[in-house]
């Protein structure tokens, strides 16, 4: 079997904490030989930082500022994230971007936001991990007018149009496909990964979100709260049903996987 490289996902999660010491083996028995794991604010990057201290070689830790919080930030968080990536051997930079789908946004602040983690990124070519909601025309504006990280960046969990995919290409993106693409609902979003070049295709669990529907959750989670979490064991149906999407054969698709998860992240 070939490993499977989770590009982005959350384990830092308050909820997975009663459960990490089964979580993390379940993931390695189903395959997953490497996971990014995405900060997403000053809140959680020391925890992100815990985990990669207690499961090096297995997650790669990934420090950002989520437009999410964006507004609660301190006056001195781009100097904590320069910090705390400098204090990593391997680190990549995320989640940050833009997001116009939550109530009372910001967008320009977002924007100055994001486009200092940009500038961050493409000055030490770090791995760039991008969220974006209902914001494609500005992230595009940053894109085309910012310098970029050399090795390119990625669309966590795209949901832009297929249209858009041959420019985002051209300026160097990657493109992460999530369990969330396989509900009945998401059929343009399936399209549009059926467009990306087989070179710029990764996979993600946006664990403990984003779920899959109930039968591609071969690994069902339930937090203390009785509700369902994405296990990040989901990984490998989320890899095979991204194969069929794509007309392609299942273990050819997963080496190529591997080798743009390897190229993106590093070794």
């Amino acid at each position: 079997m070939r490993p499977l490289f989770d590009a982005h996902n959350h384990l830092q999660d308050p909820r997975f904490a009663p459960v990490l010491d089964e979580i993390v083996p379940a993931m390695q028995q189903a395959g997953v030989e490497r996971c990014v794991v995405n900060g997403t604010g000053e809140d959680d990057w020391p925890r992100v930082a815990e985990l990669a201290q207690r499961y090096p070689g297995f997650v790669q830790p990934s420090f950002g500022l989520h437009p999410w919080k964006a507004s609660t930030r301190s006056a001195g968080w781009l100097q904590v994230l320069t910090a705390r990536l400098e204090a990593c051997p391997s680190p990549a930079l995320g989640e940050c971007g833009l997001d116009g789908w939550i109530e009372n946004y910001d967008l320009e602040d977002q924007r100055a936001v994001f486009l200092a983690q940009l500038e961050l990124a493409a000055a030490r070519d770090l791995p760039l991990s991008i969220h974006c909601l209902k914001a494609w025309g500005p992230l595009l504006d940053c894109l085309r007018t910012t310098p970029r990280p050399a090795r390119g960046f990625l669309l966590h969990s795209y949901g832009g149009s297929r249209q858009l995919v041959s420019e985002l290409v051209s300026l160097g993106a990657y493109f992460s496909f999530s369990g969330s693409f396989l509900r009945p609902n998401r059929h343009s979003g399936r399209e549009a990964f059926q467009a990306v070049p087989l070179d710029r295709l990764l996979v993600e669990t946006d664990a403990p979100d984003m779920l899959p529907p109930p039968e591609q959750r071969l690994h069902p989670l339930l937090g203390s709260d009785g509700k369902s979490l994405n296990h990040p064991a989901n990984l490998p149906a989320i890899a095979a049903n991204l194969a069929e999407i794509r007309e392609e054969s299942p273990t050819p698709l997963v080496r190529q996987l591997e080798d743009n998860f390897r190229r993106f992240f590093g070794p």
